[in-house]
């Protein structure tokens, strides 16, 4: 039997604003909310048309993040052209959350920006990488 990746459990400090946070810039939708064994509000989200294969579990309690300046661990969501990284990034400099310019770099990582959400988690927005939107239209340069 093979595994499969099926999703990601974050406890997080303010599970509120981290739930808006994805909504609102990675386009995710609460799929379910359940109440663990305290009490307290689980939130599941996913990709719309996604729901069945990957969800992000928002769990609430957590100490929140604070990354080194070395850290470079994130959340990656593709996008479909460098004007919509481009865009994302200047809602995150509006909103006080961009952490990572947009930059170009070589085959596989292309051009991206990243964002870090209310918890403290950083998340990328990229476009050219072999993974996502326009992936099949990519080569390696040589």
């Amino acid at each position: 039997m093979t595994a499969r990746l099926t999703h990601i459990a974050l406890h997080v400090k303010e599970l509120e604003r981290c739930v808006e946070f994805y909504r609102e810039y990675c386009g995710l939708k609460i799929v379910r909310e359940r109440r663990d064994g305290a009490g307290k509000l689980i939130v599941w989200l996913a990709e719309p048309g996604r729901e069945s294969e990957f969800i992000f579990v928002l769990l609430p309690g957590g100490p929140g993040r604070q990354p080194t300046e070395r850290d470079f661990s994130h959340f990656g969501f593709a996008l479909a052209s460098r004007q919509a990284v481009d865009a994302i990034a200047e809602k995150g400099r509006q909103a006080g959350c961009l952490e990572w310019p947009p930059r170009q770099e070589p085959f596989p990582v292309g051009y991206y920006c990243g964002l870090k959400d209310p918890d403290g988690n950083f998340v990328e927005f990229s476009f050219g990488q072999p993974l996502g939107p326009g992936a099949e239209l990519l080569e390696p340069s040589a």
